[in-house]
């Protein structure tokens, strides 16, 4: 059984930085991604991106610099195409899965670097070819260059919805259509948040980039609500309260949440972040959980930008070291201080963001009982409230009634639809109803896949 100091999953910014200080600082250090090449989400697939146009800017300057510091580290084992699917608190060792093979590992300290997923936005035709999320459109484009043909409408809001149709204008899209799905008097309670002269250079990219959409011919229109795909084979229109498209593209975005997925298999100590209408682990100073053994880093912890992902990684690399007898605490504290001077920078704008950006009700509960909220069960949002009706008092009861959250997913897509959707009928927060309770294996995986650990292993 190999053996290691620090053992990190995902390789985004939070898992990159953090192996790149951990092993400057003596620990042995293992990296496991699922995906081929390091990058994550934000920098996924940089280094292929050659000098694409469409990517300009702070994808190919900061994403490639951080992936060749990453690359050319020294003390860190990287594992691409590989799954985190069991971790044994008790003893330190983890599971992983690598070309239809099984191995544990022991490591002496865990860190979750695993991201932000997109938040589900299930509304009525969501499940019709031709809708899918933004993000998953920004992988086509990153990692294919693959650009949508014919009309295009992108719904919904948040930074990451004006950075992919500036993506796709540059590289030919359209004709595109922003429909913004933001309150009225959304932009006046960001203000009152504050920050905006500390985050001025984050506010002042976001501008730059709404300035080159609008240069590339993108349309907007406000105050979009009760959003719906029609079509029969696939989308061909997008209605909502006072209008419709045609459209051959439906993109959906409101914004993104942490993946925490693992970390609540692992029965680590979860928050809700009202702010960010999601969960998030709860951690001390350092990333470090709830468990003496795991951290977590990066947007994993809750939503802060690759940058601050960066520095939460170094700082639970420093504390790794720290813990495990390699660094005087004084020396840790020293280490970290710029560390959390960009971490704070890093954020400052993030209130003023939350409360923009804010999703309305009805993008967390569906309104319309014939939307379908659990794809992979095809459970719909009214079968969802007869459930709660019926008694159950969150997604672990609605998962028993109604099979939502048992699919290939376990509850990724569907968990925070059907917990929203629970409290709504029942009068209660989001927060009273709960989460998902997910248990390993983290992902699916074969009888075949599990037979394939070494005898010795197995026993």
């Amino acid at each position: 059984m190999r053996r290691y100091d620090l053992a990190i999953a995902g390789a985004g910014p939070a898992g990159m930085a953090a192996a790149v200080e951990a092993a400057s600082l003596g620990l042995s250090v293992l990296v496991v991604d699922e995906q081929p090449a390091p990058g994550g989400q934000v920098f996924r697939a940089v280094e292929a991106a050659g000098a694409d146009p469409a990517l300009a800017g702070e994808f190919l300057d900061d994403g490639g610099a951080l992936v060749r510091g990453f690359r050319c580290a020294t003390g860190v084992d990287y594992s691409p195409r590989t799954a985190l699917w069991h971790v044994d608190l008790a003893t330190g060792v983890i599971s992983v899965l690598r070309d239809g093979v099984s191995e544990e590992i022991q490591a002496s300290r865990l860190l979750l670097a695993t991201g932000a997923q997109e938040r589900p936005v299930p509304i009525p035709g969501w499940t019709l070819p031709g809708v899918m999320g933004a993000g998953a459109a920004q992988i086509l484009l990153k990692t294919a260059g693959a650009v949508p043909q014919g009309p295009v409408v992108l719904a919904g809001q948040g930074p990451l919805a004006w950075l992919l149709a500036v993506q796709l204008l540059r590289a030919g899209a359209g004709p595109m259509t922003l429909l913004e799905t933001g309150g009225k008097g959304a932009l006046w309670d960001a203000f009152r948040a504050g920050g905006l002269w500390t985050g001025r250079r984050l506010l002042t990219k976001g501008i730059g980039l709404v300035r080159e959409a609008r240069r590339h011919g993108l349309s907007v229109v406000r105050g979009v609500r009760d959003l719906r795909a029609e079509g029969e084979d696939r989308v061909r229109r997008v209605r909502w309260a006072g209008g419709e498209l045609a459209c051959d593209t439906l993109l959906l975005h409101e914004g993104v949440i942490p993946s925490t997925h693992v970390s609540r298999a692992l029965g680590l100590e979860h928050h809700w972040d009202e702010a960010q209408r999601c969960w998030r682990p709860a951690l001390d100073e350092w990333g470090a959980s709830s468990h003496d053994l795991v951290a977590v880093a990066g947007d994993g912890g809750g939503i802060g930008g690759w940058e601050a992902a960066a520095a939460t990684g170094r700082l639970a690399a420093i504390d790794a070291a720290r813990r495990l007898g390699r660094l005087p605490a004084a020396e840790a504290a020293r280490r970290a201080a710029p560390h959390r001077a960009r971490l704070a920078a890093a954020l400052a704008l993030r209130p003023f963001l939350d409360r923009l950006y804010a999703p309305a009700p009805e993008v967390l509960a569906p309104r319309d009982d014939s939307t379908i909220v659990c794809r992979c069960e095809e459970i719909t949002a009214g079968q969802v409230r007869e459930a709660a009706r019926l008694g159950a008092t969150g997604p672990n009861q609605a998962k028993a009634y109604l099979r939502a959250g048992m699919g290939p997913c376990q509850g990724r897509m569907c968990g925070t639809t059907v917990a929203a959707v629970i409290a709504a009928e029942r009068g209660i927060s989001i927060e009273q109803a709960g989460t998902l309770r997910p248990r390993a294996p983290f992902k699916p995986l074969t009888v075949g896949e599990l037979a394939a650990l070494p005898p010795e292993e197995v026993g």
